[in-house]
């Protein structure tokens, strides 16, 4: 398929992610030979994902937040991420167009996959994301959010949801567009 030279990403492939992300042609054949250099293979594991991911987090545990990314890539659900997912992860964690970015973030949230978002599958993406905090910078959050429950408990007020209600993904996307602070609480965005 595509490229007739073995190593090569397929024109398929590159025109998609090209078509999909901000990235250039030139940076997606040298993610896709950096790719190919540390997995062979052709897909990462949720162990590799995980080790790569916290990276980006010296100072914090990204380890189970690297969970829930990987799986909202996982688009299979075959346990690894081929070079598109990757790549398509990396996009929307790192840039993203406001509303693909919210689709995403739902698909993060919505931990079991049915299509809507519970107040514990709030609380469980704000445990992960909380993790990402430095302990230092932890000490600067207001008090309505210097835990991960407070933290989930503030962003589940936004929704005007009752403690066994669920949200959709359309709810969410209008609720966190229509409030900064919701979507500041959905992220971590390191201060560094």
């Amino acid at each position: 398929m595509g490229n007739s030279k073995s190593g090569a990403v397929s024109k398929e492939i590159l025109e998609d992610l090209k078509l999909n992300t901000k990235f250039s042609e030139t940076e997606i054949v040298q993610w896709y030979e950096n790719f190919k250099k540390q997995c062979p293979s052709g897909r990462i594991t949720k162990q590799e994902f995980q080790a790569i991911y916290s990276k980006f987090f010296p100072d914090s545990d990204a380890q189970t937040y690297a969970q829930h990314v990987f799986r909202s890539f996982d688009t299979n659900d075959d346990g690894t991420l081929d070079f598109k997912e990757y790549i398509i992860a990396l996009h929307m964690t790192s840039t993203g167009k406001t509303n693909r970015k919210l689709e995403w973030a739902f698909s993060l949230f919505d931990v079991d996959k049915n299509g809507y978002i519970t107040k514990s599958e709030v609380k469980e993406i704000c445990t992960a994301i909380f993790k990402l905090i430095p302990k230092d910078e932890v000490a600067e959050l207001p008090d309505d959010e210097n835990t991960a429950d407070k933290r989930a408990d503030k962003l589940w007020n936004y929704f005007e949801k009752g403690e066994n209600d669920r949200v959709a993904e359309g709810e969410f996307i209008q609720g966190v567009m229509d409030n900064d602070d919701a979507l500041r609480l959905i992220q971590y965005q390191p201060s560094k």
